[in-house]
């Protein structure tokens, strides 16, 4: 049954044989989109996006799943709500030509912590193509960054894609790599040390670049990965 369906069989008279039936207590109370979405995000904070499903955020919300479409089309629409959530929280400078690497810089990194905050979310941004007016309200804002800063258009329009990309895919690995050391045996990944001291032991005749930087390949602490690649991204566009 399609949404609009749903939505038609809400104002159909009751079925006496439904009635009839033994049903558990639901809420009686209005539900908005704003609950629905408030809901969601601490499912998520609490249990991960891998957890949210219509039906998990129905038990959340003390209501039956088809009650949801009410308010909200599919998983996909309820995607781009939380991503518009994250998207209303971040501030956007004015641009300044001067300082629009910088400014671009924390953009991303808003972005980022609000990623963060909510383990995989980041995932409900992986192709998504953007309506929701806050979600367009910060690639205007960075479009407008890098344009007052001299990047040509076309360029400019594909780094903000380029940028979200990374920002979102880098969120979704630390959530990746966090499942894994709570659920999976394999501890050494997230061991520095011994990691290096793997690659180390690797056959140097055929891993010669790879035995001798071992050190370099396992090197960085917490975000020191992130800035080296937002930088790399964002001076390549300075150039000509």
């Amino acid at each position: 049954m399609n949404p609009r369906e749903r939505r038609a069989a809400r104002h159909q008279p009751p079925n006496p044989d439904a009635e009839a039936a033994p049903r558990p207590r639901r809420r009686t109370a209005p539900i908005t989109v704003e609950q629905v979405i408030d809901t969601a995000l601490g499912v998520v904070a609490t249990e991960g996006y891998e957890a949210l499903t219509m039906r998990r955020l129905a038990g959340a919300l003390d209501t039956g799943p088809a009650s949801l479409y009410a308010h909200v089309v599919n998983k996909a629409d309820l995607d781009e709500l939380l991503i518009g959530r994250l998207c209303g929280e971040l501030a956007l400078p004015e641009p300044d030509p001067a300082a629009w690497r910088e400014q671009l810089r924390g953009v991303c990194i808003q972005v980022r912590d609000q990623y963060l905050k909510y383990p995989g979310i980041s995932r409900a941004a992986l192709a998504m193509a953007p309506t929701d007016l806050e979600a367009l309200r910060v690639s205007e804002g960075m479009l407008a960054i890098l344009l007052a800063g001299g990047v040509a258009p076309q360029t400019a329009a594909w780094a903000v894609d380029a940028l979200l990309l990374y920002v979102a895919a880098y969120c979704l690995e630390i959530s990746i790599v966090q499942q894994r050391k709570v659920h999976s045996e394999a501890d050494w990944v997230l061991d520095t040390d011994e990691l290096r001291r793997r690659l180390a032991a690797l056959p140097a005749e055929t891993f010669p670049h790879t035995t001798r930087h071992a050190a370099e390949l396992t090197a960085g602490e917490g975000h020191d990965r992130f800035d080296f690649t937002l930088t790399l991204m964002i001076d390549g566009l300075a150039r000509p």
